[in-house]
């Protein structure tokens, strides 16, 4: 079953629009969720929406949003007022302006989003927009409306469609001078910064996300198979070493490059390389 879109519209550029769809490009659906039980009668529990004074139950009719002004005092906001307000982007993300894809920081990046075109009518329209953006390795900048609130949204070509994340506003991001300005400027010996640059590239590969193990949910999966076949659950003993303090910065630079040099298998030799590629190509032709 395909998923359902977050969102339905039109994808404007100056005069050329086509009607798109939005998809949310992530879930967290797959994670293990646990429900609250009562421990006495095996039962889930229901959290009731309740009034905070009377504890008496509000029934669904009764319960209306309000912003609090003062202490106990609210102004009371209904649904269709808020169904209401004029936004121009709520049906249409019209691309504003186009920025170069190394000036956007990633702080402000949030939710992404694939948009695709929704029928073969917007097809051309859709591929004219995407390979305009990709072809001037810049990124474009609209507005959506999302569960009712506005998003200013980055909009990059991503294979064959297009790959929108949300945007935080200025005003959602902390300034980082307040965290940042206890931190004092060092002047650092130039063989320091050559060791750990050293350690660095050792280090460097390529990003593949595939490689990351998530060890909680694997953990959370092996708890709920033991405990289903009614096997004690053993404690697990913290066995890893906590890192000691570094005495001597320079000696514990040294040593790291020491440490990674054992653990880096040695590269393969020319006529190893060549006899690894002949290989391959002869599985590639079958000869």
């Amino acid at each position: 079953m395909a998923p359902r879109p977050n969102w339905k519209g039109f994808l404007k550029l100056s005069l050329v629009s086509c009607a798109v769809a939005l998809y949310s490009a992530t879930s967290t659906s797959q994670r293990i969720r646990f429900n609250i039980i009562n421990r006495k009668t095996g039962n889930r529990i229901r959290n009731d929406v309740v009034d905070a004074e009377t504890g008496q139950p509000v029934e669904p009719e009764d319960r209306v949003k309000g912003y609090e002004v003062e202490k106990g005092e609210y102004v009371l906001v209904e649904e269709d007022e808020l169904d209401n307000m004029a936004l121009e982007s709520t049906h249409t993300i019209d691309i504003e302006e186009f920025v170069p894809v190394a000036e956007v920081d990633r702080i402000y990046l949030d939710e992404s989003y694939y948009i695709v075109p929704q029928d073969d009518v917007a097809e051309e329209a859709f591929a004219v927009i995407r390979d305009a953006i990709r072809h001037k390795d810049m990124v474009g900048l609209g507005r959506v409306v999302l569960a009712r609130r506005e998003h200013v949204v980055l909009l990059e070509a991503f294979d064959k469609g297009l790959l929108a994340t949300t945007v935080r506003y200025a005003y959602e991001v902390r300034d980082q001078a307040a965290y940042f300005e206890d931190i004092p400027e060092l002047k650092l010996p130039a063989e320091m910064k050559q060791l750990a640059g050293h350690i660095i590239e050792t280090k460097s590969d390529h990003f593949d996300p595939k490689k990351f193990e998530d060890h909680y949910e694997n953990a959370l999966v092996e708890l709920l198979r033991q405990k289903q076949a009614g096997r004690a659950i053993e404690p697990v003993k913290d066995e890893g070493a906590q890192p000691q303090r570094v005495i001597n910065l320079m000696d514990a630079l040294r040593a790291s490059i020491g440490a990674q040099t054992q653990k880096k298998p040695a590269a393969p030799s020319a006529k190893a390389r060549a006899g690894a590629a002949a290989a391959g190509a002869k599985r590639k032709t079958g000869r």
